[in-house]
């Protein structure tokens, strides 16, 4: 796996545990959802994003996406 993959994975993990979490608990839970969907914005204009910074500490291997 690499950090794209990895990156991918956990955003789709957050999303759909906090529409669960909306949907069980809270609403309020759809704010992480939508922290989600905006920092996947700035990083498709960036190319930043602190997942693929934690990601690379734990020694994922590089993607094309995230360097």
């Amino acid at each position: 796996m690499n950090i794209d993959k990895a990156v991918l994975r956990f955003a789709a993990v957050v999303i759909l545990a906090s529409l669960v979490l909306a949907r069980w608990h809270s609403e309020y839970w759809l704010l992480l959802t939508a922290f989600a969907g905006l920092n996947m914005l700035q990083a498709s204009f960036t190319g930043f994003c602190p997942a693929a910074v934690i990601f690379k500490k734990l020694g994922i291997k590089q993607g094309s996406a995230f360097q």
